[in-house]
């Protein structure tokens, strides 16, 4: 198969817009009592394991001073095509962050991450 049109400079290869909500909300916990209890016990250890399964550096939560977590949730966010904002990001892991490590770990475990 011979490649006809290649993208032009400057075209969007993706939707800004998610088509979907998060397969979990961001209080469903208790869904997943393992993620849960293992955010409970070691938060930090929790969040440097998404980060390995996001194919970043295991540190990168805390190499980002004060973003590393916004900075997974918009990952995970634009990766699986889901509805949202940077703002609605920031908003969720500075009210709630062990929350929001809980529900990005069930969301990348229902997205096959």
């Amino acid at each position: 198969m011979a490649v006809v049109n290649q993208p032009q400079s400057g075209q969007l290869l993706v939707q800004l817009e998610g088509h979907r909500d998060w397969s979990t909300g961001l209080c469903g916990c208790f869904t997943d009592c393992g993620s849960c209890l293992c955010t409970y016990c070691c938060l930090p250890c929790m969040m440097c394991r998404l980060a390995s399964r996001l194919n970043e550096c295991p540190l990168m939560p805390y190499c980002v001073p004060g973003g590393g977590l916004i900075a997974m949730r918009t990952k995970v966010r634009t990766m699986g095509g889901i509805q949202g904002s940077i703002c609605n990001d920031c908003m969720a892991t500075t009210c709630c962050g062990p929350c929001v490590v809980c529900q990005l770990s069930r969301e990348m475990d229902n997205m096959g991450l």
